[in-house]
């Protein structure tokens, strides 16, 4: 009697335990579409261009139901000229986001990074103006908490860009 009981508890634990759940990938088409997205729709500008400017930017956005984003927060760039393309690329990406099911709202952090191809003339003079960014640039730091909550970090969107 003791092990016909045991086993029925056991048989109606297991309809309330689930497996965990494989999410997919919340933009629509994958990871590879997302890159892809992301390095057609990153309009690196003339002055970033101008200025060899190179480096890092993350940033948290939320998305709803529908894709639409909201909400854009940067946490760190290394410069804000580079943070102007990411966030005209962002709004761009509209529409295409996919939430985990039973949320209204979730968030999502994306890290940036740009940088220049290295040239195959004129290295010396890239490599100071590059030095002359790195040293005027004004870093953008959070400097209060940065509540995660259930966040879902992306992978690191990487652009090359050409110098003229």
């Amino acid at each position: 009697m003791k092990k016909l009981i045991i086993i029925a508890q056991l048989l109606t634990s297991t309809v309330y335990c689930k497996a965990q759940q494989d999410l997919a990938f919340p933009f629509q088409g994958g990871g590879p579409i997302m890159t892809r997205f992301f390095k057609d729709s990153l309009l690196v500008s003339p002055d970033i261009i101008e200025k060899k400017a190179t480096g890092m930017a993350v940033f948290k956005f939320t998305a709803d139901v529908s894709g639409n984003i909201s909400k854009i927060v940067i946490y760190y760039a290394d410069d804000y000229l580079l943070t102007l393309p990411v966030i005209e690329a962002l709004k761009k990406s509209t529409k295409k986001w996919i939430i985990p099911n039973k949320e209204k709202f979730h968030d999502f952090i994306i890290p940036v990074s740009i940088n220049f191809n290295k040239p195959t003339t004129g290295v010396a003079e890239v490599q100071k103006a590059a030095y002359a960014f790195y040293k005027a640039r004004k870093p953008i730091v959070a400097k209060d908490q940065i509540p995660l909550n259930a966040a879902t970090l992306l992978p690191t969107v990487v652009v090359q860009y050409d110098i003229k």
